[in-house]
């Protein structure tokens, strides 16, 4: 199934507008925010918003899967799953996207990746582990599909090239959390802000962002201050304008030369991924 590559990152969102879902231990099955639609074939979703991960499995395991696989919009700021919480679903985002949080014990929380439709969420539990260390949102409104976690186990066990796509996008996702630690460290507010914001323009297809500096202070662990300032240099720049919450990227070069070598970085590591080599090196 051949799919057009789209851009890796996503659009925000308030949390606090949206109650999370109830059943927060257990990650599955949630109350979705509409009604689960079952879906017969992936040939029916639109090959602009079709999740790359899922099209990167044979054609052989997709069809075994499918009658596992049910199509489900979620409202923005809906937890997926809480940390600690038990999977018993992988998620794979078409046109949302979610964001993972480190959860701290005194409730600060800080983003460490977010999954668009290049991944998934919650394919360690096909692997080894079903437990979420960290909090899932959904950061961008939009539709996913929920696989029963079984099946993606049955198939993890008995295919060679199964088991290399997933180790491949494992080790990929925890290079954008190596990368984003380091970013969050050694790099400038003005930097991160302009790193995220790609993330961001590319994930949401170019589309304006809809954010509150509040947000971005509170996903990027800074103070509020030094997100206003930072966003004010690169509107003075002509990089980006902002009004009312509503952003959007005027110069999409120019914000290139403004952010950090994360943000190339980790999505050559995304582009790479979907193609694992046929041995390990």
């Amino acid at each position: 199934m051949a799919e057009k590559q789209t851009g890796f990152w996503a659009n925000c969102l308030l949390p606090a507008q949206h109650k999370a879902v109830p059943e927060q231990k257990n990650c599955a099955p949630f109350k979705a925010a509409a009604p689960l639609l079952r879906i017969n074939m992936l040939m029916e979703i639109p090959d602009g918003h079709a999740n790359q991960l899922l099209g990167a499995f044979t054609k052989e395991a997709r069809d075994r899967i499918m009658p596992h696989m049910t199509a489900v919009d979620l409202k923005l700021g809906t937890t997926v799953c809480e940390a600690g919480g038990l999977l018993t679903h992988a998620y794979f985002p078409q046109g949302c996207v979610l964001s993972l949080l480190t959860v701290l014990e005194n409730g600060s929380e800080i983003e460490c990746a977010n999954i668009g439709r290049e991944g998934a969420f919650g394919l360690f539990s096909a692997m080894y582990s079903r437990v979420s260390f960290g909090r899932c949102t959904v950061q961008l409104e939009g539709p996913m599909i929920r696989c029963d976690i079984r099946p993606l186990q049955v198939e993890f066990q008995n295919s060679a090239h199964m088991q290399k796509l997933f180790v491949s996008y494992a080790e990929t996702l925890l290079a954008q959390v190596m990368q984003t630690v380091a970013c969050n460290s050694l790099h400038s507010v003005k930097e991160r802000l302009c790193r995220w914001l790609l993330m961001m323009h590319d994930r949401a297809d170019g589309a304006d962002l809809t954010y509150t500096h509040e947000f971005l202070a509170r996903v990027m662990g800074v103070n509020r201050t030094s997100i206003t300032l930072a966003a004010q240099a690169l509107q003075n720049k002509g990089l980006i304008s902002y009004r009312r919450g509503m952003m959007q990227v005027v110069d999409r070069f120019g914000l290139e030369e403004e952010t950090c070598e994360c943000y190339s970085v980790v999505k050559a590591r995304f582009e790479a991924c979907l193609n694992p080599p046929s041995t390990a090196v």
